[in-house]
């Protein structure tokens, strides 16, 4: 079967977003928009672009992984397929914490002036687990962190339920409520999928504030999960992914729609608002996750299921340059920032020395030593170009 080009292309610009996400992240300014570091050029007006993304960013990315689980489940047994998702997703989480993230919790530590300078001190202290003074960096209570890698044990963790629930969906029941999964068309498709998530919100979100900690972080799991299980439930189904590029224009007039009526409801309602209207703009909220996220897929479709000549290089960089870009982009700033470079020369410094920093290491380092490219997620020597005869294969490496 043929390589879904659009499913690749998707994956890597959502990476490529991330980056400007957590570069954004420096400068917008307000309450809950807190970061490890912060530039005195920050602003408000930055809430609304942000507020845009990230009420889908991190969705898409995990049902992303769900089709990558249904891809690779054609290839191979559970226990295979379990050996090696574990791999390619601890060992990143592993060497990551111990060798790439330290620096951002080590910035964070001199900015707050509760770390004392000396990188090497620090890292020694740091891989034995502390212990730090209270709120020295982000995650100082458990003597280290994993900080912008948290979405690698929670996928982790959603692959082996995911696995585990295989025989049961893999049942002649379990096959027809695929099925009914499969045919749901128009309005169904942009409705119902959101159902669970608002549940999930109502009955959740208030009790369990997100916080990338893994134990303890139930309505973020529950968010999760269910869009990483409606990836694997959408797998390649060309009836389902044609009506996905059919309702791409009704998606994103609905998902512009939500967005606005929450944004209004989020900025105008008081905080002793009625009920009805609550539970109004929670249900806009999640209706503008799911309808992004199908006009995602549904422009992704119908403009980039093509090979582009960038894809291949582009597929192979986006997993080192998804676990170093956090680092640069703290290290980079905090030698930055003090210079006072003015609010356009800073970020874009930032931004571009991030991005080169991604491009060199990957290029030169990464992808060019043997051992070194398991620890970034990569297979131990490059993927050999298939024969052309042979049709290519289905992706596998969507984290």
């Amino acid at each position: 079967m043929n390589r879904r080009h659009d499913i690749d292309a998707l994956r890597v610009l959502a990476f490529g977003l991330l980056i400007l996400y957590h570069a954004a992240m420096l400068y917008v300014a307000g309450a809950g928009w807190d970061f490890h570091l912060k530039s005195s050029h920050t602003t408000e007006w930055l809430q609304y672009p942000m507020l845009f993304l990230n009420r889908w960013r991190m969705e898409l990315l995990f049902l992303v992984s769900g089709l990558a689980v249904n891809f690779m489940r054609r290839r191979g047994s559970l226990g295979r397929l379990a050996g090696k998702r574990s791999l390619r997703l601890l060992l990143p989480l592993v060497f990551g914490m111990l060798v790439v993230i330290p620096i951002q919790p080590y910035v964070q530590g001199l900015a707050n002036h509760l770390v004392a300078p000396g990188f090497g001190h620090f890292l020694l202290r740091y891989w034995s687990g502390g212990p730090w003074p209270a709120g020295a960096f982000t995650g100082w209570q458990y003597g280290f962190t994993w900080n912008h890698l948290w979405y690698l044990p929670y996928l982790w963790v959603y692959t082996m339920l995911l696995l585990a629930l295989l025989p049961l969906l893999e049942s002649r029941p379990g096959q027809r409520l695929r099925g009914a999964c499969l045919k749901l068309r128009g309005a169904r498709l942009l409705l119902l999928p959101a159902l669970p998530l608002l549940l999930w919100a109502s009955l959740l979100a208030s009790r369990y504030p997100v916080t990338g900690a893994l134990w303890g972080d139930w309505y973020a799991h529950a968010i999760y999960a269910t869009v990483f299980l409606y990836g694997y439930l959408l797998g390649t189904d060309a009836g389902l992914w044609a009506e996905l590029a059919r309702l791409r224009r009704a998606s994103l007039l609905t998902a512009l729609g939500c967005f606005a009526g929450y944004l209004l409801g989020i900025q105008t309602l008081p905080d002793d608002a009625a009920l009805p209207l609550v539970l109004t703009v929670r249900a806009l909220h999640y209706l503008y996750l799911w309808s992004a996220i199908v006009a995602v897929l549904g422009w992704g479709h119908a403009y980039l299921d093509r090979p582009f000549r960038w894809l291949p290089y582009a597929r192979e960089a986006v997993y080192p340059w998804y676990v170093l870009h956090q680092s640069l982009l703290l290290l980079f700033a905090w030698q930055l920032m003090p210079l006072r470079l003015g609010p356009v020369a800073e970020p874009a410094l930032i931004l571009l020395a991030t991005v080169g920093g991604c491009a060199l290491l990957h290029e030169f380092v990464i992808r060019r030593v043997r051992w070194l490219r398991p620890c970034f997620g990569l297979d131990p020597a490059p993927a050999r170009a298939p024969a052309p005869a042979m049709p290519p294969r289905l992706a596998d490496d969507l984290a």
